[in-house]
């Protein structure tokens, strides 16, 4: 085993969760095998981590679901986790008390223990099989993330999939970021490049409108302060029928005081921006001791459009077999001297 790989703990069926310790370009990051999740992040000049995260693995059964993991086989909603596929209907497994299936059903990749299949000081490429059938979807899909240190001073996924049937598939890193150290974001500053966003009903579900951000709390087409809009929505990183695959800056963070700011690139065509409303008032017992309440992090999940499989006209979400599935998103980090 190499020497950055070290025990983190256990499964519930006794199988060893691995921590792996990465550095490069001024980055320090710790990778989980356990839904390859960011459980810390740090750059050279700053006291604090740039990430929520939990010390130890208990929470990441619990209340800390889908903190810094990649999350799949479909990331974000699928209304009431019913889907047409090839003229055959499918039924995802939610969670108890769910009425939508979110970031791949029950039990999905941020919830799933992958394996090490390549691993350096500053990279580790990790891979999950989901069978057939898994939470209802078709199809066996393998993937594989190559999770990188930059020299540029970047964290960088690069996901590919593959599967024998053709299935909706769309991953999302959900990490939480807070640039200042600060209890809430609502003081960092946010720009996104989009025009457009995708309005949803009460159970948070595309309506299949697609509205301009013009003159709503939706505009960050130059930046604006995040306050507390009580974000949990698609930005449209394009608008056409099939995404683009270029890959381009798509967003920029700024902490107000600790002069950090992140860029997040991706070749994706929807940018989930969640402003962690809805964590608990009494927070949760995060890294060395620190508290996260409502506010206390951004999730900046690149994307395919929420709900996809049952918007047509959304860009398409759905991989078939004789094609491979590629997501690229990298979050690069800055601090002002």
């Amino acid at each position: 085993m190499e020497n950055n790989i070290s025990k983190f703990g256990e499964m519930p069926d006794g199988e060893t969760v691995h921590c792996i310790a990465l550095s490069g370009g001024g980055l320090k990051a710790r990778i989980l095998t356990y839904g390859a999740t960011v459980q810390d992040l740090r750059l050279e000049g700053v006291d604090h981590p740039l990430v929520l995260g939990a010390p130890t693995l208990a929470p990441y059964f619990g209340p800390f679901t889908y903190f810094g993991a990649l999350v799949g086989r479909f990331a974000n909603r699928i209304a009431q986790g019913r889907f047409s596929l090839d003229g055959t209907d499918y039924q995802i497994t939610r969670k108890t008390g769910d009425i939508q299936a979110l970031h791949g059903g029950e039990t999905g990749t941020g919830q799933r223990n992958w394996t090490i299949a390549d691993v350096s000081t500053s990279h580790v490429c990790l891979r999950l099989v989901l069978a057939d059938g898994d939470m209802g979807f078709p199809g066996e899909l393998t993937v594989l993330c190559d999770i990188r240190l930059t020299q540029a001073g970047g964290l960088s996924f690069d996901i590919s999939a593959t599967t024998t049937q053709a299935t909706p598939c769309s991953f999302a890193h959900h990490s939480y970021f807070n640039l200042d150290d600060s209890p809430e974001i609502s003081d960092h500053s946010l720009q996104v490049d989009a025009a457009h966003y995708l309005p949803v009903d009460d159970g948070q579900i595309p309506t299949g409108e697609i509205k301009p951000v013009a003159g709503t709390k939706f505009d960050f087409q130059t930046a604006e302060t995040i306050g507390q809009r009580g974000l949990d929505h698609n930005f449209c990183l394009t608008t056409k029928p099939v995404p683009r695959k270029t890959i381009r800056d798509v967003a920029i963070l700024t902490g107000k005081t600790s002069g950090v700011s992140m860029r997040v690139a991706t070749d994706q065509p929807g940018l989930q921006v969640y402003d962690a409303a809805g964590f608990p008032k009494s927070g949760l017992s995060g890294l060395e001791g620190r508290r996260y309440g409502p506010f206390a992090g951004l999730a900046l999940e690149t994307q395919a459009w929420p709900d996809a499989p049952n918007h047509p006209q959304f860009p398409n979400a759905v991989l078939r077999s004789d094609e491979t599935y590629r997501h690229h998103v990298s979050y690069h980090f800055s601090k002002a001297r």
